[in-house]
């Protein structure tokens, strides 16, 4: 199976959730975006926005479902059938409360975490065999708080350190499109070449 040929970010649109630390995944492909100079435009059969970018020399689509998280799925499902990608080519980038703002991980398979984006698009697919981006967002320290702090803006601080982690992640992303999951793991999560 060669590499990567879409990236969904996980967020919530509309103007108001923007910042949120639950839209980093949004972040992460606008900033892909950015970076190649393109801009989103809305396609309502698959239920978001779509960019598409070169990076290695390989297209790339990139998505923003149009949903909200909890529908995320729907979305997903839709651009996997319409550009015929297999879940295995797609990557999921997300915010993760378990690991500290200035953290991504790169995973494969596995469970949802609680990360509504994710639960909905492992339940409309009946597996989890696809790409994450783990985006850290911290942890506010209790349960009770959760839902207040991914909907709330991050301090200048994490807002600086979203933004290094997302900027290290996509310096691995050549990799990824190539297939080399390993070795952008690898550099991603040692920070060493």
């Amino acid at each position: 199976m060669d590499g990567l040929r879409l990236i969904v970010g996980l967020g919530n649109p509309g103007r108001e959730h923007e910042r949120d630390r639950h839209n980093a995944g949004f972040r992460f492909v606008d900033t892909l975006a950015d970076k190649a100079g393109v801009r989103f435009a809305v396609d309502a059969k698959l239920f978001g926005e779509v960019a598409k970018v070169d990076v290695a020399g390989r297209a790339l689509w990139l998505l923003k479902p149009a949903t909200y998280m909890n529908l995320s799925g729907k979305s997903v499902m839709a651009a996997l059938r319409f550009w015929k990608i297999e879940p295995e080519q797609a990557l999921l980038a997300h915010d993760e409360l378990d690991l500290p703002p200035g953290v991504a991980r790169l995973k494969f398979d596995g469970g949802h975490g609680g990360q509504n984006g994710l639960r909905d698009t492992m339940k409309l697919l009946g597996h989890g065999r696809f790409h994450r981006l783990r985006i850290g967002i911290g942890h506010p320290g209790h349960k009770d708080r959760v839902t207040g702090w991914v909907l709330g803006k991050p301090g200048t601080d994490d807002e600086i350190m979203i933004g290094r982690a997302i900027d290290d992640a996509i310096d691995v992303l050549p990799l990824a499109m190539q297939g080399d999951f390993n070795e952008a793991m690898k550099r991603l999560h040692t920070g060493k070449p």
